[in-house]
């Protein structure tokens, strides 16, 4: 164990090793959390959260962050076709399967939470509850737009310190109240040192999933998917200053599940962080409340 956590591999159906950080015992009381990340981000940006949700004095959990295929520590693909979702939702059915977890709750930051409404759909005991984080059924096409426009396509930068004032610069739009030591936690978590430079920590031919879209063509709405959650509590946190989850889509969210619990984050845009204490202290709570619903 390091730093809180346990690094775990596991076999995807198609062999390839899948890394997964491991906080709290296996035998806690409380549900267990999975936590699955954005499309290039890694088990890393769960870490405040795990740790919280792991050494809760009241009702620790078992939480696993899972570093999806080519991106963190899990091995990358050499067919850049399977970076897919059908792909990934069978790779956390197997790091489900491999750690004995379910039913669980689980903690989606964009894509993740995409596949923790295709994981509803497909194997519906698997989950308890569900933290929806500035992600919904409906994508709004200039924010997917902005992250083409970066992905796989960062400079690549000398310093962690260059490469935090280079994030800066692209998100601080969104995330204009985070401080010079924030963005520098966030190139820790973004960037890894590889021969003697940094490099993003995923595999760049991830641009390839974002290859097709079309600002004239915007994705098909994933309702059925959404409805899938609908025997399970939802949180649905959204970043105030998103532009991939908008309002108007909370509100058609909230008009389909008067029960759904929603929390905007102030000064925050895509996707909130989920690291300050109160975030932190109501994700905790909801997943409380899971254990009682029903």
């Amino acid at each position: 164990m390091s730093d809180g956590f346990t690094s775990r591999f596991v076999s995807a159906q198609d062999g390839l090793k899948l890394h997964v950080r491991t906080y709290g015992s296996r035998i806690a009381p409380g549900l267990p959390v999975v936590c699955l990340p954005g499309l290039t981000r890694n088990s890393a940006d769960f870490h405040a959260l795990a740790t919280a949700l792991a050494g809760d004095a009241e009702r620790p959990r078992h939480v696993v962050a899972m570093d999806y295929r080519g991106r963190g520590r899990s091995e990358f693909d050499s067919d850049a076709d399977n970076y897919s979702l059908a792909v990934e939702l069978s790779d956390v059915v197997a790091v489900l399967t491999a750690l004995g977890i379910a039913p669980a709750v689980f903690v989606g930051t964009s894509r993740g939470g995409i596949l923790a409404m295709l994981l509803a759909a497909a194997r519906p005991s698997a989950i308890a509850g569900g933290v929806l984080n500035d992600i919904g059924p409906v994508i709004e096409t200039r924010g997917l737009m902005r992250i083409k426009s970066y992905v796989g396509k960062l400079p690549q930068s000398k310093s962690f310190k260059d490469a935090a004032e280079m994030l800066r610069r692209l998100f601080g739009p969104q995330f204009p109240k985070l401080s010079p030591g924030d963005w520098l936690d966030s190139a820790r978590r973004s960037f890894i040192e590889q021969d003697g430079r940094l490099v993003a920590d995923y595999d760049v031919k991830l641009a390839n999933t974002l290859a097709s879209l079309d600002p004239a063509r915007p994705l098909p709405p994933l309702w059925a998917q959404f409805d899938a959650l609908a025997r399970v509590p939802v949180m649905i946190i959204r970043g105030a200053n998103s532009d991939v989850l908008s309002a108007a889509t909370v509100a058609a969210m909230r008009a389909r599940r008067g029960d759904m619990e929603i929390v905007e984050v102030p000064d925050q845009g895509h996707a909130p962080l989920l690291v300050e204490d109160a975030i932190v202290r109501r994700i905790g709570a909801f997943f409380a409340g899971c254990e009682t619903a029903g």
